[in-house]
């Protein structure tokens, strides 16, 4: 999707190890990582008697401790793969991408630990993560290229 939809690289141009290192985080690291990771928020953050604070404590454990460490899983493993030098990747892209993610994660996670029960909470991020992992893909892909290059989405 990032490279057709984001940058409309046309299919002649298409990168399949792009692609395919994609899948390969997606199918064998994160999404295993956030099915175990949920079930744990589910048993261990509990708020008895108060359901609201439970749910901002789940947001507030997700951003601190999962969002943070997955970017940098995603980014160093993106690295490795392509080949690269996983410290110049976080130290070019990683803050620059947790702060985007706190711009859309939080309010997700909020809905989804607020109204979704949780054998559905994995496919609400998935569902998500079509953009978001657009949004990763192409950072990651411009990673190490002149800083004149848009960044997207756009800083506001």
């Amino acid at each position: 999707m990032a490279q057709q939809l984001v940058e409309k690289k046309g299919w002649t141009n298409h990168e399949l190890a792009r692609t395919g290192r994609m899948a390969l985080y997606g199918g064998c690291v994160f999404g295993p990582a956030a099915t175990i990771w949920f079930g744990f928020l589910q048993r261990a953050v509990r708020v008895p008697g108060r359901p609201n604070l439970e749910i901002v404590a789940r947001v507030a454990a997700d951003q601190c401790i999962m969002a943070s460490t997955n970017l940098f899983v995603f980014l160093s493993t993106m690295a490795v793969l392509e080949g690269s030098d996983p410290r110049k990747k976080l130290e070019s892209t990683y803050f620059q991408a947790l702060q985007k993610n706190w711009m859309v994660w939080p309010a997700v996670q909020l809905v989804n630990f607020r109204f979704v029960p949780l054998e559905h909470r994995v496919l609400v991020v998935n569902i998500v993560s079509l953009g978001w992992n657009c949004y990763l893909s192409f950072l990651n892909s411009q990673s190490g290229n002149s800083e004149a290059e848009p960044v997207y989405p756009p800083d506001i």
